[in-house]
């Protein structure tokens, strides 16, 4: 910051050389000294031209400091931004995490859901048929056509029962 100011404080000692030389071709035309005369004007033409180059000079410093400037904040908003993205990513991570632990435990809770309702239904019944149940083989179970039984109005109406257990349960197992 230091060269920024340095141009303005070398103009003031030009200016002060410019009311000199001023001054002095003033008291040499006076006496009628025209060589002298011409030669302190040609300095003072130089001595305007170096004035008006150190104001050039000047504002093209004005300029790159304001660049530089800008640069400098849109590098810190630049860093900004990186570590805003960087916790915006590890917070999507975070809750894609937390979304499948929360299926998974929802999934274990309808499990359990299902679970309950299917032992409500075998209290209901009666425990006779709970053992009966999980000593059974699993899989399909055959259709009437397949294995004839005797029908007669007792086993029909257990029939029915067993059926429309059967159905429940099925439906129970969808869910």
């Amino acid at each position: 910051m230091q060269m920024l100011f340095a141009p303005a404080r070398e103009k003031w000692p030009w200016l002060h050389e410019e009311k000199r030389l001023v001054a002095e071709i003033k008291k040499t035309a006076k006496t009628g000294n025209e060589a002298a005369t011409k030669i302190l004007a040609r300095q003072l033409v130089r001595l305007r031209q170096q004035i008006t180059n150190l104001q050039g000079s000047r504002a093209q410093i004005r300029g790159v400091t304001t660049h530089t400037q800008a640069l400098y904040a849109s590098t810190s908003i630049s860093s900004g931004m990186k570590g805003a993205t960087t916790a915006m990513v590890a917070m999507n991570k975070i809750e894609m995490m937390s979304e499948a632990i929360d299926e998974t435990l929802d999934k274990d809770e309808a499990e359990e859901e299902t679970e309950d309702l299917t032992n409500q239904v075998l209290d209901e019944i009666g425990v006779g048929v709970a053992s009966q149940l999980s000593s059974a083989p699993k899989g399909r179970i055959a259709t009437k056509a397949a294995a004839p039984t005797t029908v007669n109005n007792k086993n029909d109406s257990g029939s029915t029962e067993v059926d429309d257990l059967e159905r429940r349960l099925a439906s129970l197992r969808r869910i």
